[in-house]
């Protein structure tokens, strides 16, 4: 029977190659396909908003779910289309601990990602303001209380669910790489992240879509809170993908194999 996947500790493997190809990106490309990320998210986050939308005064449970069957559009976008997404490459600390890449072409690539995915975002929230797509009265409301609501958090709030966000996307970008064709990587994009937004979770990307549209339609939001919001849940978000979950898959099946080929 033919292998359509691979197992964990060939995840690992490919995700050290992954880390080194970023790492080796230009930054032009970097910053550009960040874009496309920034926008990717931002479509799911509007389809989440307008299919919400209209059952949120029915059921909030039932509202939640049917956003969050929608997002996952925007990481199937950056993986199979392919883009450059902060969140995703946070496992570019597998490469790191595995001396095939150095923290400064990590930080590069982290920071140029960053902003391009911050740039991707803006563009879409400007271009869905100025073509009044979120214009009806119920899709404004909806998407000017999802801005006030993430920018009201406490700060612990926005890290933690920041960290809980990151380990269901870092884990939906490993599933998908084990994922030997289309239809198998759609799935593995789809539950994990359905589930994060779903429960509530922070994403720093998603985040840097949701706030500054809901303050374009008049969400009571200051750019300070906006930039607050956005620093926390980017520090929970590096916790959650580039140490926790890194880490514990390093440790398992990759340090033991370094230490094997040092002593050689």
């Amino acid at each position: 029977m033919e292998k359509r996947f691979l197992a964990p500790k060939e995840i690992a493997n490919a995700m050290v190659n992954v880390g080194v190809g970023k790492a080796n990106l230009p930054v032009s490309s970097m910053f550009l396909l960040g874009i496309l990320a920034g926008a990717f998210i931002g479509f799911g986050g509007l389809g989440n908003t307008i299919a919400s939308q209209t059952f949120a005064g029915i059921d909030p449970g039932v509202a939640k779910l049917i956003g969050a069957a929608v997002f996952p559009v925007g990481l199937m976008l950056v993986v199979i289309c392919g883009a450059e997404l902060f969140t995703g490459n946070n496992l570019m600390t597998l490469a790191l601990m595995n001396n095939k890449i150095t923290a400064g072409q990590m930080l590069k690539n982290w920071c140029v990602v960053w902003l391009g995915n911050l740039v991707g975002s803006l563009c879409l929230a400007l271009i869905v303001y100025y073509g009044g797509v979120l214009g009806d009265p119920a899709a404004t409301a909806k998407a000017v209380g999802i801005a006030e609501a993430k920018a009201g958090l406490d700060i612990s709030v926005m890290i933690f669910r920041g960290i809980l966000c990151n380990i269901l996307v870092v884990l939906a970008v490993w599933m998908a790489t084990s994922a030997q064709d289309i239809i198998s990587k759609i799935f593995a994009c789809w539950f994990p992240i359905m589930l994060f937004v779903l429960c509530g979770f922070e994403h720093s990307v998603a985040n840097m879509y949701f706030i500054p549209v809901g303050m374009l339609l008049g969400a009571n939001v200051s750019v300070g809170a906006c930039v607050t919001n956005l620093i926390c849940v980017t520090i929970g978000n590096i916790i959650g993908g580039a140490i926790i979950v890194p880490v514990i898959y390093y440790t398992t099946y990759l340090a033991a194999d370094k230490k094997k080929s040092s002593n050689v």
